[in-house]
């Protein structure tokens, strides 16, 4: 065999094994990345939900204890009927519930909105009026560093807490950016309904507010249901 030919199969064994190699080391550690993703989105719901401090550390164990007491996961069919997930044919929206004696306390809802970059995906949390807002969270997004990106930072997820979804005539109306501070840029009759918007990202602040008020429209059928006190108790899912 020539020196050219040897050195040919060389590189094409080296190949073979480095893919094998590679594939082994993705199987293998597949299972570690998605746990680490699993946790991570239960710390967020209970970030939402106001059951983990942001400035808590937490352990994954700690994590998933804490989720496992006191967040049930359901799904919403069409008409706002709350349902256990995975148990109907068709498939509703997700919702995580925290649950004290069978009965409804706070409600989170998955959110999927366009970014300036990429998608920006998180969790809102509402009271059981169907109105207030208890928390905010981003788990995931392609924002710029030092614009965008501040709205995984705690200041800005913090001001969420307390603002209104609807209006004082009991229109959906949403959580929206402001273009700078609330105080400064938002009238007074306004203000429930926004939190202060991040310098320089403009575009991020449009593109989630639209994100939010579209999610909140596609749940507004089990909103209604809580602002009318017509969400059951639940069987089965009682926790201290």
């Amino acid at each position: 065999m020539s020196e050219a030919m040897r050195s040919i199969v060389f590189a094409l064994v080296m190949c073979v094994i480095c893919s094998a190699l590679l594939t082994a080391g993705a199987v293998g550690l597949q299972p570690f990345q998605e746990k680490n993703i699993r946790i991570d989105r239960h710390r967020n719901i209970l970030l939402a939900a106001g059951l983990l401090d942001g400035g808590q550390t937490a352990s994954p164990a700690q994590i998933e204890d804490l989720y496992k007491k006191n967040i049930s996961a359901f799904q919403v069919a069409a008409d706002g009927r709350l349902e256990a997930a995975g148990t109907s044919a068709q498939e509703g929206l997700p919702l995580y519930l925290v649950l004290r004696s069978g009965q409804a306390k706070t409600y989170i809802l998955p959110f999927n909105s366009r970014g300036l970059w990429g998608r920006i995906k998180g969790y809102l949390a509402l009271a059981d009026d169907g109105t207030t807002v208890k928390g905010f969270t981003v788990y995931r997004h392609q924002e710029t560093p030092g614009l965008g990106g501040e709205i995984e930072k705690r200041w800005f997820q913090e001001n969420f807490a307390g603002k209104k979804i609807r209006d004082k005539q009991g229109t959906l109306v949403s959580v929206s950016i402001a273009k700078g501070p609330v105080a400064e840029t938002v009238p007074r009759e306004k203000r429930p309904h926004y939190v202060d918007g991040i310098s320089g990202a403009t575009l991020t602040g449009k593109f989630l507010s639209a994100g939010l008020k579209d999610v909140l429209m596609d749940y507004e059928p089990i909103s209604i249901r809580f602002r009318k006190n017509r969400v059951p108790r639940i069987p089965g899912t009682e926790t201290p």
